[in-house]
């Protein structure tokens, strides 16, 4: 089999082994490394110091997987039905089942069922672990461009994909990147709360409420509490506005899930011991916050809420959980109408 069939063989493959698409790209240098090294220098990054470390690899995946000649980018979608909320209390990719196990699964899959028609065949799956540019890649390899809000857009599911990689020892020919469809459109940068997008497409972690919410542990900077909104775990703003996200299919059924968190509310997290967290969050992307941080953010989640029967659990936080006493104080006196920037229910997504 030539490389141009055997390509598209792994990409029928890649189909029945549920993926949305799937693309090559080549193992060398990411033609958009650039971008990494701007937005590490401008502090975009954070405390996500794990960023600056193996720059090498991250910008080449030869450099990660020896005898790397190609990498087969994959994608997924968990686009959310018509009618559905689309920025809510949990952003939507952790909605369903963990989607790096569901992922890691297929990949697996995928790697054993190219094995049986290509029996030289050596690769390595990555599923947002090991330093690799998965954006850029997915990118490169045409399965889709990267928007404004620094997300990547694939037919069928705009930018409500999760992507895997699988870099290989195949000589595989590349697919060609697709051009940017953003235009004049800047709907993602008025619509984040915190302002973290700017019009290249480069996100400012440090006013993220996604990193902010998942990723950043300890307090929160408190000029950015007022425009948290309702949101206990990753935010969907962005993406919620964007032309591109309209009119899709509804994604894949696995990624969908059920109701996040069990249906839970913020009074039931507010009351949640760590078992109680565990068990909502189990098979879930959720879990990648601590049960503290969920605490924290649902403060700041109730204070931003308009909602007055909040209040008594927040008085409980500020006698059982004094580190937090002073960002139940703030929510309280939100609640109340005594901190700055009173609810605006127009700004705040559905819980």
């Amino acid at each position: 089999m030539n490389s141009t069939d055997l390509a598209g063989a792994i990409k029928d493959l890649a189909r029945r082994a549920g993926f949305l698409a799937a693309g090559i790209a080549p193992a060398g240098p990411v033609a958009q490394a650039t971008r990494l090294h701007a937005w590490l220098e401008r502090g975009y990054c954070a405390d996500m110091d794990f960023m600056r470390r193996n720059l090498a690899q991250r910008c080449c995946p030869a450099e990660l997987v020896r005898g790397a000649r190609s990498v087969i980018c994959l994608a997924a979608s968990y686009a959310p039905p018509p009618g559905a909320d689309r920025d809510g209390m949990v952003a939507r990719y952790a909605r369903g089942a963990d989607y790096h196990k569901v992922l890691k699964r297929r990949s697996a899959a995928l790697v054993q069922a190219i094995r049986a028609i290509e029996p030289g065949f050596l690769g390595r799956a990555f599923v947002d672990s090991g330093p690799v540019m998965e954006r850029s890649l997915a990118a490169a390899a045409g399965l889709g461009w990267t928007g404004r809000n620094g997300c990547v857009f694939v037919d069928g599911a705009g930018s409500y994909c999760v992507l895997a990689e699988i870099v290989c020892n195949l000589p595989l020919p590349a697919d060609s990147p697709q051009p940017g469809r953003c235009g004049d459109c800047r709907a993602c940068v008025a619509a984040c709360p915190t302002g973290a997008l700017h019009d290249d497409g480069l996100v400012d972690a440090r006013r993220c409420i996604s990193y902010l919410t998942i990723e950043h542990r300890g307090t929160i900077d408190p000029s950015l509490w007022p425009r948290m909104g309702v949101r206990l775990f990753g935010c969907d703003a962005c993406q919620a506005v964007c032309p591109h996200n309209r009119d899709l299919p509804a994604g894949d059924s696995e990624l969908a899930g059920a109701a996040p968190l069990g249906g839970a509310g913020l009074v039931e997290v507010f009351t949640w011991p760590e078992a109680h967290w565990r068990q909502a969050t189990a098979g879930s992307a959720t879990r990648r916050a601590t049960h503290e941080m969920f605490l924290r953010n649902a403060i700041l989640a109730a204070g931003n809420s308009g909602d007055a029967s909040l209040a008594a659990p927040l008085r409980a936080i500020q006698g059982s959980a004094p580190h937090w006493a002073e960002l139940a104080g703030w929510a309280l006196a939100r609640l109340s109408g005594e901190a700055d920037n009173p609810f605006d229910a127009s700004t705040t997504p559905s819980v």
